[in-house]
């Protein structure tokens, strides 16, 4: 993910209080909370990824008794930080790797010990044109950015347009992320406090694809700023639905300015604290219990909550019900049909750790600044393209695109000292345009086919190959892994793999149409058409969704849980 805000390395103080936090145990917090004899609880939630804490953690900070049964032996979900590599001290960010959209309200509210830290360069893009290696550096300071612009294109053309075209998502970006933690606005009222109508039909009506090519020229800047459009979506830059325009827009109002930062101490550093937070509250945290059902009559009578541990099975009853799942198993737990169409996720994840950095083909720029941002690997406009055709008629693309970035050069704490002093580092790789179809027949053989052809893309920019840098582990195997979207649906139950629970919705209630995932304010729901104020709420009042599938839901936000909680509180 490209960050388009602020350049300048330096850490934020979510909380005020100290930089590094530890980040306990790697893969997640442990603890498991021995369940009270409590007939029934004020709360039960479903589920304990990042907002099912945050939901706990505010419930329970108001007085509410709370129960929180997570599947796993570990809290986190998603935001986890674990050590895939045996025999190496290196706490990896396994699946969700940067924060933008977690607002520091709720940082603020809960009492968090938690710190991101921001990159010194935005992105690197390299591209050879010519027979001579190159490549465009956004970041470092102003100066630079635009040298590196007037060198890629020829003139100073596409550097303005770029100031040009994210000083109006940045604008935009300050009105609508303030909003994600109040009640849903209606359409009207959003596009009244955006009050740029140029900028709502670019955002909001508009393929993004059309604003793209008429902003800029270059191929390759034109892919750089559609990536945004595409992370975790499997869509073409003019697909009629704007689901890519929804992506873009979550990709670039975090924080109100775009920035994509670095969690400190990793992403379980993050879901440590929160985990901490809701038990010093008086939440009871059960991890090991598998949610079987959800028994509710409809008319807001308390809940039972059916579930099965490694010894038995128990009920518990709770006057709400949170469920920070996908829409998906929240229909399964009510004995429903699920929602149509199903999700499907789109992204190839790979963890890497590195003995030292490769060296660049494009020797005028450091390898610790290429990978310190976002690395973009074949993700030129017509590249992107060419992409999604090729996936949607069912192949793997011929040129994978993908993007790499280093979280240690940011924040070495994720290794041990004897790592840092050797020169290790991690690399993130997230693929684009891999949706789960395309693994359906042979999922492994598939991810190693396409694990190679991504790498081969990166290598083909390097002035050594990547597999020379690559550690071994204490069984003497490479570190790398990588995961499909059938992976993540394993072992996380994303439905489909998609990283969203299914597509992001706008941040606004409205008379909705069909499946793009807008509602209204008399039909603000994250289950659906049915009414709500926080665009979390279901066809049961007492039921409410709370994961990223909810209206406002996606990445590592908190929003949906904040806002479950608010409407569990009457707010």
């Amino acid at each position: 993910m490209t960050s388009f805000g602020r350049d300048a390395q330096g850490d934020t103080q979510r909380d005020g209080q100290a930089d590094e936090q530890p980040e306990g145990q790697p893969g997640g917090q442990r603890k498991t909370d021995r369940l009270p004899h409590r007939d029934v609880y004020d709360a039960v939630i479903v589920g304990g990824g990042h907002n099912g804490l945050v939901a706990a953690a505010y419930l329970a900070r108001a007085g509410r008794s709370v129960l929180l049964l997570e599947r796993l032996a570990t809290t986190g979900g998603a935001a986890v930080s674990t050590s895939p590599f045996a025999g190496l001290d290196a706490r990896l960010s396994r699946y969700s790797y940067l924060v933008s959209l977690l607002p520091a309200k709720i940082v603020r509210d809960l009492g968090l010990r938690f710190a991101v830290r921001k990159r010194a360069v935005s992105s690197y893009t390299p591209v050879e044109r010519g027979g001579r290696p190159g490549g465009l550096l956004v970041g470092g300071d102003e100066a630079r950015t635009r040298e590196s612009f007037a060198r890629l294109t020829g003139s100073q053309r596409e550097y303005d347009s770029w100031q040009a075209f994210y000083g109006t998502t940045g604008r935009v970006a300050g009105k609508v992320f303030p909003t994600l933690t109040e009640p849903l606005p209606t359409r009207a009222e959003l596009r009244s406090r955006i009050d740029d109508e140029a900028a709502w039909r670019m955002l909001f009506e508009e393929p993004i694809g059309r604003a793209i090519e008429e902003h800029f020229d270059d191929d390759l800047v034109r892919g750089v700023v559609l990536t945004d459009a595409l992370i975790g979506t499997f869509a073409d830059a003019h697909d009629p639905s704007l689901v890519q325009n929804r992506c873009f827009l979550y990709h670039v109002i975090g924080g109100g300015t775009g920035d994509w930062d670095v969690p400190v101490g990793g992403m379980g550093a993050l879901t440590g604290a929160l985990a901490e937070a809701a038990r010093s509250a008086g939440a009871q945290i059960a991890t090991g219990h598998e949610v079987l059902r959800i028994d509710t009559d409809g008319s807001g009578a308390p809940a039972e909550v059916a579930f099965r541990t490694a010894t038995g099975e128990g009920r518990v009853v709770g006057r709400t019900v949170l469920v920070a799942a996908s829409p998906r198993a929240l229909a399964e737990l009510l004995g429903q049909e699920p929602p149509l169409p199903a999700p499907e996720g789109a992204q190839l994840k790979v963890n890497m750790l590195l003995r030292r950095l490769p060296r660049l083909r494009d020797t005028s720029v450091d390898p610790r600044e290429a990978f310190g941002g976002t690395f973009h690997i074949a993700e030129g406009y017509a590249q992107l393209a060419r992409a999604h055709a090729e996936a949607a008629a069912g192949e793997l693309p011929s040129v994978p695109p993908s993007e790499i970035y280093c979280h240690s050069l940011t924040d070495p704490s994720i290794l041990g000292p004897e790592l840092v002093e050797q020169g290790y580092q991690t690399l993130t790789l997230f693929g684009l345009h891999t949706p789960a179809r395309l693994f359906e027949k042979d999922n492994q053989g598939t991810r190693e086919v396409l694990l190679t052809a991504t790498l081969a893309q990166l290598d083909a920019h390097l002035a050594e190959p990547l597999t020379d840098c690559l550690a071994f582990d204490a069984d003497g195997r490479p570190c790398i892994e990588a995961k499909t979207p059938l992976d993540l649906e394993r072992e996380l139950r994303l439905p489909g793999g998609h990283i969203f629970h299914r597509d992001l919705s706008w941040p606004y209630a409205d008379g909705g149409t069909g499946g793009d995932g807008a509602t209204r304010r008399d039909g603000a729901t994250g289950g659906d058409g049915v009414p709500g104020r926080w665009g979390v709420e279901t066809p049961y009042p007492n039921i409410l969704l709370c994961g990223a599938g909810a209206v406002r839901g996606g990445g590592v936000s908190g929003v949906p849980g904040h806002n479950a909680a608010m409407a569990a509180l009457g707010r």
